[in-house]
């Protein structure tokens, strides 16, 4: 995989997976724009320019229209186009629904789905004139298969699962793939949280019997983006052990 001349934004990207994603795009040649809401973004725009690659810290809430507009402007500005736009940010807010509030529900669906609308649309107008584009948006299991106390959640993923299949058909004349990632449970902050009981019944869970890593959902987030997956667009790649087929 060869992304070299190529410019991407990794929404979320100051930790985790959309850390991980920012690091692999740079590694295999990309310039990166690194967006958080918050100084982690800098960190991370730090590390890829002590491996000789370009990459800027863009601090943007993805949920507002008019960050989302600065985002891309600002990308558009310092390196002159976009080819790849990664939606990662994402938060949770998880309680049964009996005790879920508006609020949590507002602020997951603003956060996991709104921002893809808002990045998507935005990218696209310069994508269109291109005639090329990457757009891969980071979904989840919970998504395909559901999880209890995880309503607004599960909605929001299965939202950016069906974004993804209209938006495909969309754009596809134009050169441009749509596509998501769905991963399963990964070796993050959230689960190292966990306690040992709780992670042996995940790991029950999982065919593989062991947790993903950043990197693993990072490396499909390359391969969409590249020439190799060009006849590849309005899929959902499941990077989850085995789980949703389970």
């Amino acid at each position: 995989m060869d992304l070299s001349n190529r410019v991407a934004i990794v929404t979320g990207s100051g930790r985790g997976i959309g850390r991980a994603i920012a690091l692999k795009l740079a590694e295999v040649g990309a310039t990166v724009v690194v967006n958080d809401i918050n100084e982690v973004a800098q960190g991370v725009a730090e590390e890829i320019r002590a491996t000789g690659r370009q990459s800027l810290a863009a601090l943007a809430n993805v949920s507002s229209s008019e960050d989302v507009s600065k985002l891309v402007e600002i990308t558009v500005s310092t390196y002159g186009k976009i080819d790849i736009l990664v939606n990662n940010a994402g938060i949770t807010r998880d309680k049964l629904l009996i005790r879920m509030s508006d609020e949590d529900w507002d602020e997951v669906i603003n956060i996991n789905l709104k921002s893809v609308f808002l990045c998507t649309r935005a990218a696209v107008r310069y994508m269109t004139k291109q005639r090329w584009g990457r757009i891969i948006s980071i979904a989840s299991i919970v998504g395909l298969i559901g999880n209890p106390g995880q309503a607004n959640y599960a909605s929001a993923k299965a939202g950016v699962i069906g974004f993804t299949r209209t938006i495909a058909k969309e754009v596809a004349s134009r050169g441009i793939t749509v596509n998501a990632i769905a991963p399963g449970f990964i070796d993050t902050e959230m689960t190292q949280r966990l306690g040992e009981s709780q992670r042996q019944e995940l790991l029950k869970r999982i065919p593989l019997g062991y947790l993903g890593s950043p990197g693993d959902v990072a490396e499909a987030v390359a391969f969409l983006a590249s020439e190799e997956a060009r006849y590849i667009t309005g899929q959902v790649i499941n990077v989850d052990g085995g789980m949703a087929g389970a």
